[in-house]
């Protein structure tokens, strides 16, 4: 029996429909081989859906402008018809929070935050770009989602100083799946092949593909 679940199974069945994934990046991350998001990427492909994995312009100094520009335009070069799933790590987080806080907000069905960090520490880094104005002030922000959203990070995540909890629970719609000893969920703390994270990219409920 195939287990559609299984990322050593390339023969399981793809859902119906086929989906459409789009996976973002973050800081100073160049795609590299060996991490999760490139691995996902593989196996979403190989069961016969849609993903894009874009390169975002200029990682090591990059602007939310730039940013937004692109993940608007892989968006747009998505199929139509197809549910959209967004799985979003780190600073790509942030950014995809403030494009759901902005005026036109992008349609996802499922959105997937991984390891976002706080935003109080980001403020203090070059990037701070990304955490300035109106939506990080305080307000409660929607990731979007209109089937599904969870926000997913490891409780020693260096970029998290008070936790995932205390920083993100009161402040994103979605339930906080903390992940023990995930670090900032990156292959240094064991995430290359991430086989819960695949479990959720196919349907499977947060609590339980993360449980």
């Amino acid at each position: 029996m195939t287990d559609p679940t299984d990322p050593t199974d390339p023969t399981a069945p793809t859902p119906t429909p086929p989906t459409a994934y789009l996976i973002l990046h973050g800081w100073r991350n160049h795609r590299p081989e060996g991490h999760w998001q490139r691995w996902l990427a593989a196996e979403l492909e190989v069961r016969g859906h849609v993903v894009r994995y874009p390169q975002l312009p200029d990682a090591d100094e990059p602007t939310p402008a730039a940013w937004e520009a692109a993940v608007r335009r892989e968006l747009a070069a998505l199929p139509e018809g197809r549910p959209v799933t967004v799985l979003c790590h780190s600073l790509s987080c942030l950014l995809w929070l403030r494009l759901q806080a902005g005026d036109e907000p992008p349609r996802a069905d499922r959105v997937a935050l991984v390891a976002p960090p706080s935003p109080e520490l980001i403020a203090g880094q070059p990037i701070h770009a990304f955490v300035a104005g109106d939506p990080f002030d305080g307000r409660r922000l929607s990731p979007g989602g209109s089937a599904e959203a969870v926000v997913v990070a490891g409780d020693d995540d260096e970029w998290l100083p008070l936790g995932p909890v205390d920083t993100w629970e009161a402040r994103v719609d979605a339930p906080v799946v903390v992940v023990p000893r995930g670090g900032h969920l990156t292959p240094d703390s064991g995430h290359g092949e991430w086989p819960a994270v695949l479990a959720w990219a196919l349907g499977v409920p947060a609590a339980e593909a993360f449980g």
